[in-house]
């Protein structure tokens, strides 16, 4: 069975970004597809420093709930970011989380499914969304879309829960992704590879 992690980055356990998530996930696991849900907690999340230990070790030097993803990376086929807006942005928090995770990954999300999911109690919602995509899109992954942005509206739970078209977004994103899980097992199991990469080419801008 195919897994989803979904990561609430908000510092409310149970607040309007759950609420969103848990339509979601609710959703996936009616489509036979497991999730998980990790909360990153109100704790201060420490920030990459560009110390390189995770080129040799394959973790990040600060043991946290990054390297606690990084050692069961196999078992999940998509991830989700979830993240209230914050000046047109996600959770800094968050931000700091995925900094350390993408990079120490070294190369390990390609090929799996992503989706960002934002709320914001009015706007803000399409920039944060915004950035929350560009992981996915330097990492081989594959971006899962709905009918609208993945985004809710209010500014409590209770709110969200009245964003119809909110909400009926969150469950066709849910449609989306499991559909597109089953395809990539179907894909594997009739031995269609994954794709072979070149060596990486990393070009800088100081020209002679």
């Amino acid at each position: 069975m195919a897994k989803v992690l979904l990561i609430n980055g908000s510092p409310n356990e149970f607040g309007c970004t759950y609420t969103a998530l848990k339509e979601l996930a609710d959703t996936l696991e009616k489509h036979n597809v497991e999730t998980e849900l990790l909360y990153l907690g109100k704790a201060p999340m420490a920030g990459c420093i560009a110390c390189g230990k995770c080129s040799s070790s394959g973790l990040c030097v600060f043991d946290d709930q990054v390297n606690a993803v990084l050692q069961r990376l196999e078992e999940y086929q998509g991830l989700v970011l979830g993240s209230p807006v914050y000046y047109a942005g996600p959770a800094g928090q968050l931000c700091a989380f995925l900094d350390r995770l993408f990079y120490a990954s070294r190369g390990r999300m390609a090929g799996k499914l992503g989706a960002a999911v934002v709320s914001c109690r009015r706007g803000g919602a399409s920039a944060a969304f915004d950035r929350l995509n560009k992981y996915f899109g330097i990492s081989n992954m594959h971006v899962v879309g709905s009918q609208y942005w993945n985004q809710v509206h209010g500014f409590t739970p209770e709110d969200v829960r009245k964003d119809g078209e909110g909400l009926q977004t969150m469950r066709t994103l849910g449609q989306n992704m499991a559909w597109l899980l089953r395809n990539l097992e179907a894909g594997r199991e009739s031995g269609i590879p994954r794709p072979e990469y070149e060596a990486r080419i990393s070009t800088h801008f100081i020209m002679d």
